[in-house]
C-alpha cells in the first residue's frame, strides 16, 4: 500500500466515481481503477459499493478512509514543514472548528493567513459532535482545533484560551421580547424551539440551559447548522440559542443576550512543537474579539 493509493481512494469517495476522481487528480482513468483494485486486493476487502448515484464507501471502506485521511494529512504536514522557508510556506493546514465557534472570527483570521502565505492550502471542517472532534484530534489528523472544552489526556497539545463567547436568543420578527435589551430565560416558557442534532455540542448546551432554568421545550425542528437555526427562528418557526458570532449579518436586530448569561470558552488547541502556519494562525485568532453581544440591541 502507498500514500498515493490512499489519495486515490479518498478522491473516489469525494467524487463518487473513478472517472471524476481521475480527472480531479489528472491521471488516466484506467490507472486509477487499477490502483483501487490493487488496494482492495491487498486489503482483502471491498472499499466501494456501486449505487445508482455512483460509488459509495462500504462500512469497512468508511473505516479505512478515516485512517487513510490521517496518514495523508500527516504526509502533507511533513512536506510543508520541510519546504517552509523564512519568507514562504507551502503545504496544507487542516483546521477543525466545533460547530458554532468562530463563525465570524475564523474566516477573518484565515483570510489574513492566506494573504501572508499565498501558497498555503487551508482545509477547514466544522464538526458538531464533540466525540468525533476529540477522536480526530487524538489521531493527529488536525493541525488546529477550535472547541469549547478540553479533551482528556491532552499531553501532546498546547491549549490556548481565546476568551468566552456569549450566547444570544434569536426571536421572530415582531416577537414581544424584542423590546427588551436582554431576555430573561424564564420568559421563554412555552416557546417552541429550533434545536440542533442530538449528538451535537450545541444541543447539549441548550439542553442544560433549558433544564437549569426549568424550561420544558416544545421542539419544532432540529437542524445541523447554526445559520439554518437563525433563519428559521427569524421566520417565526420558533426561538433558538446560538453563539453571538454565529448570527449572520442582517439578523442582528432579532438577537438578544439572555439572563442568566450563557457563555462558553473558546479554546484553540495546537500540537506541541507546532509549525509556523499554526503559530501564525493562533496569533491572528488572538487579535479577534471573542466576547461580543453588545451589538444586539433594540433598533432605535
Amino acid at each position: 500500500m502507498s500514500l498515493r493509493q490512499y489519495e486515490y481512494a479518498l478522491a473516489v469517495a469525494e467524487q463518487g466515481s473513478v472517472t471524476a476522481a481521475a480527472e480531479l487528480l489528472r491521471i488516466a482513468q484506467p490507472s486509477m481503477s487499477q490502483q483501487i483494485r490493487a488496494l482492495e486486493r491487498e486489503l482483502g476487502v471491498t472499499l466501494f459499493a456501486r449505487t445508482p448515484t455512483g460509488l459509495v464507501p462500504t462500512v469497512v471502506g468508511r473505516a479505512f478512509l478515516r485512517e487513510a485521511q490521517v496518514a495523508v494529512s500527516a504526509s502533507r504536514r511533513a512536506r510543508a514543514t520541510a519546504r517552509a522557508g523564512a519568507d514562504e510556506l507551502a503545504g496544507e493546514l487542516v483546521v477543525m472548528a466545533q460547530m458554532g465557534l468562530g463563525t465570524r472570527q475564523l474566516p477573518r483570521a484565515l483570510s489574513a493567513l492566506r494573504r501572508r502565505f499565498p501558497r498555503l492550502e487551508v482545509t477547514v471542517f466544522e464538526e458538531p459532535n464533540p466525540a468525533e472532534l476529540e477522536r480526530l484530534g487524538r489521531q493527529g489528523a488536525l493541525d488546529v482545533v477550535l472547541r469549547a472544552a478540553p479533551c482528556e489526556g491532552e499531553g501532546a497539545v498546547d491549549v490556548h484560551h481565546m476568551g468566552d463567547e456569549e450566547f444570544v436568543v434569536v426571536l421572530g420578527a415582531g416577537h414581544r421580547l424584542l423590546a427588551a435589551d436582554r431576555v430573561e430565560l424564564r420568559e421563554l416558557a412555552g416557546e417552541p424551539w429550533v434545536r440542533f442534532d442530538r449528538d451535537s455540542a450545541l444541543d447539549g448546551l441548550l439542553r442544560d440551559v433549558l433544564r437549569d432554568n426549568e424550561l420544558t421545550p416544545a421542539t419544532v425542528a432540529r437542524v445541523s447548522q447554526t445559520a439554518t437555526a437563525v433563519r428559521w427562528a427569524a421566520d417565526g418557526l420558533g426561538v433558538t440559542l446560538v453563539p453571538a458570532s454565529a448570527v449572520p449579518p442582517g439578523c442582528e436586530h432579532l438577537a438578544r443576550p439572555v439572563f442568566p448569561v450563557v457563555s462558553q470558552p473558546v479554546l484553540v488547541a495546537l500540537r506541541r512543537g507546532a509549525g509556523p502556519a499554526e503559530t501564525a494562525l493562533l496569533e491572528l485568532l488572538r487579535q479577534e474579539t471573542w466576547h461580543k453581544s453588545d451589538y444586539f440591541s433594540p433598533a432605535p
